[in-house]
């Protein structure tokens, strides 16, 4: 298991708008099943945008909402 740091935020124009943002860390095997721990809290339907390999992007599918996904290190 490896640590990830989660950040829930809103966004504007397809982009991270941080009017709000909810951080999280959460134990994980992989970027794929920190981003399922959250929807399990945060409900599903969460699709990548992309992956840089070190951090993830995730946008939430009908809503103006996104999550990034790093390792904690």
């Amino acid at each position: 298991m490896q640590k990830f740091n989660i950040e829930i935020t809103d966004t504007f124009g397809g982009e991270a708008n941080y009017c709000w943002v909810e951080r999280f860390t959460v134990d994980a095997s992989s970027i794929l099943g920190a981003v399922q721990k959250i929807a399990r809290e945060h409900g599903a339907g969460w699709r990548k945008e992309y992956d840089t390999g070190d951090m993830a992007r995730y946008n939430l599918q009908g809503a103006c909402i996104c999550i990034f996904v790093e390792y904690a290190g």
